[in-house]
């Protein structure tokens, strides 16, 4: 076999592995990042696909109870909370660290 045969029988094999190795990219099955798809073109192709009631904006409350909430939130009833005496010991205590 000539030098130049060599070449070309290398050169062909090595651009037909090229189409090859991207083939092998391709599986034939299912990922976890795969969804709905049928779900999704349905939703793509539906012509209006909001709750016709989102459109409403006479929004129904009672201003004055809703006044009486915030306030409550803010104000807590009963006025201010008096002060407790609480003492809070930060550090090892003889009975957590074993010795007696």
């Amino acid at each position: 076999m000539s030098r130049n045969k060599l070449l070309f029988v290398l050169l062909g094999a090595s651009l037909l592995s090229g189409c090859a190795a991207d083939y092998l990219h391709n599986y034939d099955t299912m990922t976890l990042a795969s969804g709905d798809s049928q779900k999704a073109n349905q939703l793509l192709q539906t012509v209006d696909p909001y709750n016709p009631a989102s459109n409403n904006t006479k929004i129904e409350g009672n201003g004055a109870r809703s006044v009486g909430v915030v306030q409550k939130y803010k104000l807590p009833p009963g006025g201010p909370t008096p002060a407790t005496n609480m003492t809070v010991n930060v550090g090892p205590s003889s009975a957590a660290t074993g010795a007696n």
